[in-house]
């Protein structure tokens, strides 16, 4: 029997995309119309044949109502119950094709709780754009930055973090994170949604 947990994140994603797709009962070509993304990328992404960005993930993330975040999620495997435990090596690192950042879901998959850590590694000069928009329930977020500095833009608000700063927002509008910098940074995204998991 395959190990959920040690599937690669393509298959991950794209075992991830079918499934929410199908729980929302949409059509590709529904959830084409609903996130901005052709049905023929859609296709390939269910069918692991892409590599798809994290722009094009988060429209679909936030087409099917769930957060970036939730698409590398381990499928729960069959008959296990999800654990309070994520060691390391069950917590694959995932590069932007886009930025090259790095991703990494820190969280125990599964595990039924009001928010989700994930640990970023972003290249010196990368910029990344999402066209993120309201989700119900909504999701709330939190950038902490461990190493380096980051500006992010907020809908039309500008922030610049330094180490050890944090930023709460929303994701209800577009958010835009660059590295200004000449050395790589690094920081935690914590996302949650009132009364359940990210």
């Amino acid at each position: 029997m395959k190990d959920d947990a040690k599937m690669p994140l393509d298959e991950r994603i794209a075992t991830r995309v079918r499934t929410l797709r199908a729980a929302a009962g949409l059509s590709l070509e529904a959830l084409a119309q609903r996130s901005g993304v052709s049905r023929s990328m859609i296709s390939l992404i269910e069918r692991s044949e892409s590599s798809a960005t994290a722009v094009v993930l988060e429209k679909l993330a936030t087409a099917l109502g769930v957060t970036l975040a939730s698409l590398f999620d381990a499928p729960i495997g069959r008959g296990t119950p999800p654990g309070p435990l994520a060691r390391a090596a069950a917590q694959p690192p995932w590069q932007d094709p886009g930025s090259a950042y790095v991703r990494r879901n820190v969280s125990p998959a599964g595990w039924p709780a009001p928010f989700q850590i994930v640990d970023v590694h972003f290249p010196p000069r990368a910029r990344v754009a999402y066209e993120t928009a309201a989700r119900t329930p909504p999701v709330h977020q939190q950038v902490w930055v461990i190493e380096g500095r980051i500006d992010i833009t907020v809908g039309t608000a500008q922030h610049r973090l330094d180490a050890g700063d944090c930023l709460a927002l929303q994701l209800d509008q577009p958010v835009a994170f660059h590295n200004p910098s000449r050395r790589p940074a690094r920081y935690a995204v914590v996302l949650g949604t009132p009364g359940g998991a990210a």
